[in-house]
């Protein structure tokens, strides 16, 4: 026998004043005990789909950055649930803000599922309907998520998948993003709490991490945009986005190399061509018609805004690996479709923001004010630089 298993059962005898076959009983039946409540169920019937962003900002490298992704005001409906503390959110530093992952179910017949998700080296900041367990809840001391010890998870048992549930979704009092997402076929839900059942079209969450990005994308001395893989996993496809004003532009590429470069688009595109293109994409990747439809018309006017981005579709295996989901029972079939913003500061976005800081151009400045902190920290360095180089030929 093995000399562990033979010192814990000397343990047993001794603790509970039990003959050898009883304390080798008891610990089988402990064992059996952990297999059962480890023990995952698969449902035949049960399907789930799942979208959402990744949303950062590269620096320089082309690489993501360190940002405060929470500043400003929520664009959420005041019935969603919030991580405690609004000093603690303002002051949470990472490379990537994850926006409006929805899980969507597909049932026949009435089921209960259990559902947890964590986020590597990232927080949870926002949920409904009421979640069982949110880790961590209390305000970090540390709000700089890369030195973060344990990483984030939440957690819903429980939750009622029926055909047969009916009755009015929750709204504010005003038109909100968040309610596009409910326009799909997608099986409602319900979640019983103390304060009364909450009745949804989907399980939605949102984070912050520090975890790297699976790419790289980094301007060279031609004004061309080099993106370079970063991950083991292929990208999907990417666009590269520009927008001034009224002028929009796009470069598609699907299935793109691990390093591709991008001319800067001609601001001659529509953005019904775009979202059309887009929409193709994530039904390509496993996403039914109208959730591809309901994702582009949530995100429609945040991806397409003034500035530049790369857009891309984020490798399933990448959103598994740092954001792991797990279900009880598990679905017989999963989609996970995310696809990525990452915020490319050229000097067409630098110089408008600088004309706009010294004619104070409150106008144009709010365009930018999500990634404002980034970019004016990269106007900082863009001047110590120059001046530096000016001192040095002095």
């Amino acid at each position: 026998m093995n000399p562990r298993v033979e010192k814990f059962l000397s343990a047993i005898e001794v603790r509970f004043r039990l003959p050898r076959l009883l304390a080798f009983g008891f610990l089988a039946l402990g064992c059996a005990g952990w297999l059962v409540a480890d023990e995952q169920h698969t449902s035949p019937d049960l399907t789930v789909h799942e979208w959402g962003t990744f949303t950062a900002v590269a620096g320089k490298n082309g690489k993501a950055v360190e940002w405060a992704p929470l500043t400003g005001s929520t664009d959420l409906p005041g019935f969603v649930e919030h991580f405690s503390g609004a000093n603690f959110k303002i002051g949470l530093r990472g490379t990537i803000r994850m926006e409006t992952p929805v899980l969507y179910f597909y049932s026949p017949r009435d089921a209960t599922v259990s559902v947890r998700v964590s986020f590597s080296k990232g927080v949870i900041t926002e949920w409904y309907p009421h979640a069982d367990r949110v880790h961590p809840r209390g305000v970090l001391r540390n709000t700089n998520l890369s030195q973060l010890q344990t990483d984030g998870s939440i957690a819903w048992s429980g939750v009622a998948v029926s055909p047969n549930l009916s009755g009015e979704f929750p709204r504010g009092v005003q038109s909100n993003r968040y309610y596009f997402a409910r326009e799909t076929s997608s099986t409602p839900l319900l979640v019983k709490t103390d304060a009364g059942d909450q009745l949804e079209k989907f399980l939605f969450y949102r984070g912050v991490s520090a975890a790297r990005l699976p790419l790289s994308a980094s301007e060279n001395a031609d004004g061309k945009l080099l993106v370079k893989s970063l991950d083991e996993n292929a990208i999907p496809a990417i666009i590269l986005f520009e927008r001034r004003g009224g002028r929009v532009g796009y470069r598609l590429v699907r299935a793109p190399a691990d390093e591709t470069i991008l001319e800067p688009p001609v601001l001659t595109g529509t953005l019904d061509s775009l979202c059309g293109d887009l929409e193709a994409i994530l039904v390509d990747q496993g996403l039914y018609p109208d959730e591809a439809h309901a994702m582009v018309q949530t995100w429609s006017d945040s991806w397409f805004e003034e500035g530049s981005r790369l857009i891309y579709i984020v490798p399933r295996a990448f959103v598994d690996k740092i954001l792991p989901l797990t279900m009880n029972p598990a679905p017989s079939q999963m989609a996970r479709v995310f696809v990525g913003r990452l915020e490319i500061m050229t000097p067409a976005t630098t110089r408008a923001v600088e004309t706009a800081l010294a004619s104070r151009d409150e106008v144009t400045l709010y365009k930018y004010r999500r990634f404002l902190e980034p970019i004016l920290q990269t106007l900082k360095e863009e001047h110590l630089q120059s001046t530096g180089e000016r001192g040095s030929r002095q």
